[in-house]
């Protein structure tokens, strides 16, 4: 019998060319957009802990809670012997101390004098020691525009954007004057060795990368810092394993008062929770949307197919051939439309979201006074999710549009066959 149904819809493309066409199209949206959001989602995740907070960090409590990242008046103290239990204690997760600190760039001119002032964000990270994550996590290489990576103690890169407003080269010597620990007055020298550009704004806007001894030394930080960050192998990131870690780190060190250590995972840290929640309820949205398209398309085209198979139904109903098996093979064939329809459909869909993972969507026009952090190009992420999601509504459309429409094969009356038969 399956042959037999099987040859039928090769056979008569009226019944399976527009069924497969319409899942095909169905499905291979759905799985392009799939693929596009989870692109979205890692790209914010990764641009974030690599800028800003990293999959997992552990600052003060009193910092965890002050909105400002530059709130070092809250840092961490004795990180060294911190550094040192975390990468004990948690040895397949990479850390890393960072400072983040803001302040007023100051250019000279020939004679010494003030020609140019601006306001600058500033990163201090380890830059120099053998098999710092920083040299994986912020590849200064990579991103460089103009001049050269530091090589030594005293040197610094900055933005590319913030080089050329202030008319800055590569080895001329800028100031930064801030703010230290303890919230007095500073001055800090650094030679600016070369411009770099992230693709992220908030970084390409204004930013100065040093060292992280440098910027312990200019603030009065020594063994010092913001955060500690953890960073995953992978470096992509494990919700449950960071819940995990995080759970077992603040348990172990339930220190009393504000400047305790505390944990938190990039979704508490960052306040991503909102926007990763969201994507997750449109692409539910988006599956149950075309679910019931899908599903009112294969209805209607069904309603048409029974309506012009009515003959052939008659005719197996009156050589005794079951109504329950008439609609059963009915759901048979529409799983064979769906299943061939959403092969097809996952198969474009897949090499669309390819493509869009090689060569990524330039969102540089619509991020220009953006404050998120997150790349300018946005690139989908091919996952075996996306090589399956697109089978719920290809294969739960057609089975539900046929056994909506197939209903009426009960409603036959056997005495009316003859009747039908005669014309």
């Amino acid at each position: 019998m399956i042959r037999f149904l099987l040859k039928g819809l090769l056979r008569d493309r009226s019944r399976s060319l527009l069924p497969v066409l319409v899942v095909m199209a169905g499905v291979t949206l759905t799985v392009i957009l799939y693929a596009w959001l989870e692109g979205v989602e890692s790209s914010v995740e990764q641009s974030t802990a690599h800028f800003s907070d990293g999959y997992m960090r552990v600052t003060t409590r009193a910092y965890a809670a002050e909105a400002n990242p530059a709130a070092n008046d809250l840092a961490l103290l004795g990180v060294d012997t911190l550094l040192s239990g975390l990468r004990h204690d948690y040895p397949d997760v990479r850390w890393t101390p960072r400072i983040t600190f803001g302040g007023l760039l100051d250019i000279p001119d020939a004679h010494g004098e003030t020609r140019v002032q601006a306001p600058v964000a500033g990163l201090g990270v380890d830059l120099f020691t053998p098999g710092s994550v920083e040299r994986t996590i912020l590849p200064l290489g990579a991103a460089l525009i103009r001049g050269r990576a530091p090589a030594r103690r005293g040197e610094a890169v900055m933005s590319e954007e913030l080089a050329r407003r202030l008319g800055i080269a590569p080895g001329q010597v800028a100031t930064v004057i801030g703010a230290t620990m303890d919230g007095s007055m500073t001055f800090a020298n650094f030679t600016i060795v070369g411009t770099v550009r992230f693709g992220v704004a908030p970084m390409d806007h204004g930013a100065i990368i040093a060292d992280l001894a440098d910027v312990q030394s200019a603030l009065h930080m020594e063994n010092s810092a913001g955060a500690i960050l953890g960073f995953f192998p992978d470096d992509l990131y494990h919700e449950n394993r960071a819940d995990t870690i995080a759970a077992r780190f603040n348990a172990a060190r339930a220190e009393p008062g504000q400047f305790g250590p505390m944990m938190q995972t990039l979704r508490q840290a960052s306040g991503l929770s909102g926007l990763m929640d969201y994507i997750a309820a449109f692409l539910d949205t988006l599956i149950a949307f075309f679910v019931f398209a899908m599903s009112i398309v294969l209805w209607n085209a069904g309603l048409m197919g029974s309506l012009r198979r009515y003959g052939e139904i008659g005719v197996r109903i009156a050589f005794g051939e079951d109504t329950g098996h008439v609609y059963r093979s009915m759901l048979v064939e529409a799983f064979a439309v769906g299943l061939v329809g959403s092969l097809l459909g996952t198969a474009i869909g897949l090499s669309a979201a390819y493509a869009l993972q090689v060569h990524g969507f330039d969102m540089r026009p619509f991020l220009k006074n953006s404050s998120m952090v997150i790349t300018d190009v946005l690139r989908a992420r091919v996952t075996p999710g996306g090589a399956v999601i697109g089978f719920i509504p290809g294969l739960l459309a057609t089975l539900l549009g046929a056994a909506i429409s197939g209903v009426g094969i009960y409603r036959r009356q056997t005495s009316q066959l003859f009747k039908e038969l005669e014309a």
